[in-house]
């Protein structure tokens, strides 16, 4: 015991405590610094691939060539050739592909009681993409009643733009799917009459959605037999954040509702900031393990004599650098805890703040963190270690 009292004296009055604590505080903002990173990037993957903050609609791309001058009157310059169809399909970032088909004839709405008539058109996609889950979306050759999907935006321009400017009354959704105005499908002298009756509204696909089965057979039946290449094509994406996809989009000139990719910009500033912060944590971390290394050396170089006397009155070397690092270990565990227990309430305080907005993250640091948080000990530990060793071994 009086032995290991003298050694304690001897570290307590060594020099370099200044170093001592700014090699402990140094540790402290690099832990914090490298937990804050990890768990931020955490924080944002759970955001943009949680179940919890799933966005259905955000899922979905309708995607075009863009329109310029030079392709105006050349509308075969707006269609996808099979080519590019291939390369979009294999993209990393789809999920899911299908060609957004359009109606080769005309379209006119007719609502007698309301003297509406409208040019109209019709699309169709894949079933798998429709948002819109109806018993009665189908359609079989020989029957009269078409049903049809519209994008709730329509029934909103029509009842606060249209309507109100026009005197006429607004109507519910409910009210609209009672509605059974006529469609006349027609190519030059051929022609059809169908009632048509809405039997959903879309959040998903901007157009008005007649069923596959009837697009194909009025391409054939009404359409002008030429083969068109499409000009529209929907994906399926697990990220529509993702950087690659919006690049992906402005190399080939690409269009898409840009609202569903608004996250990408913010996807990369918020990497960027997150690996700036990690980097520097990692900088400073490096920082804390030489001065703490210099300090080792520092201590043991100012207790020279007394620890040369020491192993001469009989101590051994590995008393001696146990008992060193049993003065630093606790510390390092003393820091590696509140850096994590502030990266926890820094957590619950984040997660209560995104809650509030219906965005959803958890409420306690993910193992990643508590995993760096032991690394980060581990390392410590071994350097000084090594350090112990080497100037004890040197006496």
């Amino acid at each position: 015991m009086q032995f290991y009292q003298i050694l304690k004296k001897i570290i307590r009055t060594g020099v370099g405590k200044g170093r001592f604590w700014m090699a402990a505080i140094g540790l402290g903002i690099a832990m914090l610094l490298i937990l804050v990173a990890l768990q931020v990037h955490q924080n944002f993957n759970e955001l943009l691939h949680s179940e919890k903050n799933e966005n259905e609609t955000a899922d979905f791309l309708v995607i075009n060539k863009k329109i310029t001058n030079d392709m105006m009157g050349r509308p075969e310059m707006s269609t996808f050739t099979p080519e590019e169809i291939k390369d979009l399909a294999a993209q990393p970032f789809v999920n899911g592909f299908g060609i957004v088909t359009a109606a080769d004839f005309s379209v006119k709405l007719e609502m007698d009681k309301l003297g509406i008539t409208s040019e109209l058109f019709f699309e169709a996609v894949p079933d798998s993409f429709i948002d819109v889950k109806s018993t009665d979306w189908k359609w079989t050759e020989g029957q009269q009643e078409i049903p049809v999907i519209i994008p709730s935006s329509f029934l909103d321009m029509f009842n606060f733009g249209f309507a109100m400017g026009n005197g006429m009354p607004q109507f519910s959704e409910e009210t609209i799917k009672t509605l059974s105005p006529t469609v006349v499908i027609s190519q030059g002298m051929r022609s059809g009459r169908f009632a048509a009756r809405i039997v959903g509204f879309s959040d998903r696909i901007s157009t008005v959605l007649v069923p596959m089965s009837l697009m194909e057979w009025g391409n054939v039946a009404f359409g002008t037999g030429k083969s068109k290449a499409p000009s529209r094509v929907i994906i399926k994406s697990k990220d529509p954040s993702d950087p690659i996809l919006s690049k992906y989009l402005d190399t080939h000139n690409y269009s898409t509702n840009r609202e569903k990719t608004r996250f990408s910009k913010t996807r990369v500033i918020v990497q960027t900031i997150v690996s700036v912060v990690g980097f520097f944590g990692l900088v400073l971390l490096i920082f804390a393990l030489l001065v703490f290394s210099m300090f080792i050396q520092l201590v043991i170089e100012s207790c020279r004599k007394e620890i040369r006397l020491l192993i001469t009155l009989g101590a051994a070397p590995r008393q001696l650098q146990r008992y060193l690092l049993k003065q630093f270990v606790p510390l390092y565990v003393v820091i590696g805890l509140l850096a994590l227990a502030l990266v926890a309430g820094l957590q619950w305080w984040v997660s209560g703040v995104l809650a509030k907005h219906k965005m959803f993250v958890s409420a306690m640091p993910g193992i990643a963190a508590v995993i760096a948080t032991a690394v980060i000990l581990l390392l410590v530990y071994i350097v000084n270690l090594r350090s112990v060793k080497k100037h004890i071994a040197g006496m």
